[in-house]
């Protein structure tokens, strides 16, 4: 093992979206800044960017692989809802190529890059922090080495090798298990049900019990995957059936990836002393949408303020801002996100309901403002009321399907 004797502001550990933006803000901020992550990783996703993270995070149009114009609800009696979208688009990327860029684009402001599988860190009587990895040498042969920093961002997905050495059990949160399979894209045909310009979601309990599957385009390859957090369920058998269903059994497969994605934010992100979480680690996913990237890249951000903030006046108080500073901007949005999982979701009967309701031209506005905003609508109250008594007629039954 070798042991560097620099001592670093920061070691991001993991490089997806929430990771590589920390690093990418720090080092713009002038912080010296080390960005490790493990060679291989590709996290299943539907890879859905709204307008607000490409305005936000200046992602380039030649990263979307797809701009989408509209999307289709199918619920379990395969009633087919189209939800479009009124001017404007919702950008798509590919993570093997995106997660890349978004590394590049942090070494380019300054991140210095390791590639390596986090193992524990630990802590000096002087405050500061050294971090042990395993990396590859050129020689084939895996050996430790360490880094030495001041502060920590744990930035390593849903089940985190840094949270779980500062956070006990009941303090993490349960996950869906998330898989997809990347694929060719089609060629046009009757048999096959699938736009390029067009995401299809299926609400239907064979496909997911308690979530969605989903078929993504993604310029010359698609998604098409599911998620549940149900034990014993199928996630590779429910996919293959999805592509049955909808021609694409024969079409040719790229790739198959899986990961876990956790249901709602961690109570606490940070250690008390100059360990903070960020992204998937600190459980920052849309519930019922399942939504992450935006906000991955958002609580990578406030991370990276946070630390600074941190680094400048060396009182860990202020760690716990940037889960308070998250909470304030999101939280309303999560809690009414979590609320219509719980229920919408909880059985076909439901699902066909919340298809329905779908149809509603003030629901998809709503929707769409909403979601390519990431913010509640507020500016048309009387959409709202009429939203409210339409989900009541559907949850009491006063409704017809």
């Amino acid at each position: 093992m070798t042991e560097n004797p620099v001592i670093y502001d920061t070691v991001v550990i993991g490089g997806g979206p929430s990771g590589s933006t920390a690093a990418c803000d720090l080092a713009k901020l002038g912080r010296r800044v080390v960005l490790l992550d493990r060679a291989g990783r590709i996290k299943p996703c539907g890879g859905a960017i709204p307008p607000r993270a490409i305005r936000d995070f200046a992602i380039p149009d030649h990263m979307l692989v797809a701009k989408i114009n509209s999307a289709r609800m199918v619920s379990p009696s395969d009633v087919e809802v189209d939800m479009p979208i009124d001017g404007g688009f919702v950008g798509m990327v590919d993570r093997e190529f995106f997660d890349e860029w978004l590394r590049s684009r942090a070494a380019e402001s300054g991140a210095e890059r390791r590639t390596g599988l986090f193992k524990r860190y630990e802590r000096d009587e002087s405050g500061v922090n050294t971090v042990y990895y395993d990396e590859h040498a050129p020689d084939g042969t895996i050996r430790e080495n360490s880094v030495r920093t001041r502060s920590l961002i744990g930035a390593d997905g849903a089940i985190s090798a840094v949270a779980r050495q500062f956070l006990p059990g009941d303090d993490r949160v349960p996950y869906v298990f998330a898989y997809h399979e990347i694929i060719r894209a089609p060629q046009k045909s009757p048999a096959i049900k699938y736009d390029s310009r067009r995401c299809d979601v299926y609400y239907q309990g064979a496909v997911s019990p308690d979530f969605y599957g989903w078929v993504f385009p993604h310029g010359d390859t698609v998604s098409v995957g599911t998620g549940s957090m149900m034990k014993g369920f199928s996630l590779r058998d429910s996919v293959g059936e999805l592509r049955k269903a909808t021609g694409l059994d024969e079409v040719e497969t790229i790739r198959k990836e899986g990961a876990p994605i956790p249901l709602h934010p961690l109570p606490r992100w940070d250690d008390g002393h100059s360990v903070l979480l960020a992204g998937d680690a600190a459980g920052v996913v849309a519930p019922a949408s399942g939504e992450g990237i935006y906000y991955a890249m958002l609580g990578g951000r406030l991370a990276a303020e946070t630390v600074d903030e941190f680094l400048e006046t060396a009182d860990a108080k202020v760690l716990k801002l940037a889960r308070k500073r998250f909470m304030r901007m999101n939280g309303s949005v999560f809690r009414i996100l979590g609320l219509m999982q719980w229920y919408w979701y909880s059985n076909d009967k439901r699902r066909e309901q919340f298809v329905n309701i779908c149809r509603d031209h003030d629901v998809q506005k709503l929707t769409w403002d909403a979601y390519m905003n990431k913010k509640l609508v507020r500016a048309k109250p009387i959409a709202h009321v009429r939203i409210f008594f339409k989900n009541i007629a559907h949850m009491t039954g006063l409704a017809s399907v």
